[in-house]
């Protein structure tokens, strides 16, 4: 079991740093080819969109890795096809809405007046391909395929997007903010096209449906809701630094925030990987009763993700100063902030896959009001620290939030599912027995 699991999170994670490496590729070609202005408007509208993309998929990226092992291991395949489609009509119905939304927001601040809203308009054409990139991956590892559910997204459209911008450059265009946005976008539906026909060839389900829509939405409705919260809470514990440090810095600092936040996601690239495979495993296992496996699961998953953020961590210390200067500009204290954030990301290593453990064991509940409690507790005071200390206020509250949240979520995990998912898990395997908790 963890073989195949191990098999398949070194796959995933072959695809997560060729991931890194382009987006890594991507930023820094964009941050020198664009003006700091500019990139900083970029970075806003793409924060932006992320997290309103994640709101799109109101939970459904993260209900089908549960609902899809669950159904079939109860041998409800029907089941698991009507939630599939169901939550691909769902993203892509929310995703045009809110895309409409932002787009009114921002001509009603042109109407008033209220600066540049060009990127605005452009990060709502964003949203619907982000959300749907993000629900098709993960109804394709649902499935149990990696390479489909990964590749297209995460590979194609990430080394398309540089390679566009500096043909354009050197074509004698220079892109201006919300023109980056644009073509991040229209790359990234040429991508979508590409992962349906591949998905289609394979014979993978991936097509949405309203055919049974409402019928699945009376019955995991609410579980959808806590899913939907959850990860918007995610998503705006990565994202919403930048937006305020855009709002009450400067553009330009933004962008330098945007650029060692990314730099410091490295820590959990394994980490990321790992889980996006071990997911529907921990579903199957703990729904089938098999605790044992699925505590083996967790336990791989964290030292492995532990002991790769070690490695980038020294590297960290060692060469911050070298690596953020790849960015080009003025880069003041980036060095310093990519320390201070990835202190964080270590810990949250440390305490392994425990998103994942309450999401795919029926305590998304308990996650949201935990996460929820704490990352919403450190953005308001973010506010204040921000407009006292600038950017540095911003990463140490950024970095002790998450510090706190990840070791209570962990300590629930134990105490009420009976998995732990830190570094101690690895004890517990041969003395659970193979019950629920």
């Amino acid at each position: 079991m963890l073989r195949t699991g191990l098999g398949k999170s070194l796959v995933s994670l072959f695809i997560k740093v060729a991931t890194a490496g382009l987006t890594y590729l991507g930023f820094v070609v964009l941050s020198r080819l664009m003006g700091a202005q500019d990139y900083g408007f970029f970075a806003f509208g793409l924060s932006l969109a992320t997290i309103l993309a994640i709101g799109a998929n109101f939970g459904q990226q993260t209900a089908i890795l549960r609902f899809w092992p669950e159904a079939m291991v109860a041998g409800r395949p029907d089941e698991a096809l009507a939630a599939l489609r169901a939550g691909g009509a769902i993203t892509i119905g929310a995703g045009i809405i809110i895309g409409l939304a932002v787009a009114g927001g921002a001509a009603l601040l042109a109407a008033a007046g209220h600066g540049p809203v060009l990127h605005l308009y452009a990060a709502a054409a964003l949203i619907l391909p982000l959300a749907l990139a993000e629900y098709w991956s993960a109804a394709l590892r649902a499935q149990g395929s990696v390479w489909t559910g990964l590749t297209p997204r995460d590979i194609v459209w990430r080394l398309a997007l540089p390679l566009a911008v500096a043909a354009l450059w050197y074509a004698g265009v220079t892109l201006s903010g919300w023109a980056a946005l644009l073509l991040t976008a229209a790359v990234l539906a040429l991508s979508l096209w590409l992962q349906y026909a591949l998905a289609r060839a394979r014979r993978y389900e991936i097509a949405p449906g309203l055919a049974g829509l409402r019928d699945y939405w009376r019955k995991n409705g609410a579980a959808s809701r806590a899913f939907f919260l959850g990860t918007v809470l995610d998503s705006a514990a990565l994202n919403m630094d930048i937006i305020f440090v855009g709002l009450l810095v400067a553009p330009a600092a933004a962008g330098v925030y945007f650029n060692a936040f990314r730099t410091a996601g490295l820590l959990t690239l394994f980490m990321f990987a790992i889980t996006l495979v071990v997911a529907p495993m921990v579903s199957q296992h703990f729904h089938a009763g098999e605790m044992r496996k699925a505590q083996a699961i967790t336990a791989l998953c964290a030292w492995a993700g532990f002991l790769f953020s070690l490695v980038v961590f020294a590297g960290f210390l060692l060469f911050g100063d070298q690596i953020m200067s790849l960015f080009g500009g003025s880069h003041d204290d980036a060095a310093l902030l990519l320390i201070i954030l990835s202190v964080g990301l270590l810990v949250d290593a440390a305490t392994g896959p425990s998103r994942i453990v309450l999401m795919m064991t029926g305590h998304e509940d308990a996650y949201v009001r935990i996460f929820g409690a704490v990352i919403v507790a450190g953005m308001a005071l973010q506010i204040p620290v921000i407009m006292a200390t600038g950017v540095i206020g911003a990463a140490i509250v950024n970095s002790l939030a998450r510090i706190a949240a990840q070791l209570a979520i962990a300590w629930y995990a134990r105490r009420r599912i009976g998995l732990d998912t830190t570094l101690l898990g690895a004890l517990l395997v041969n003395r659970l027995s193979d019950s629920h908790a």
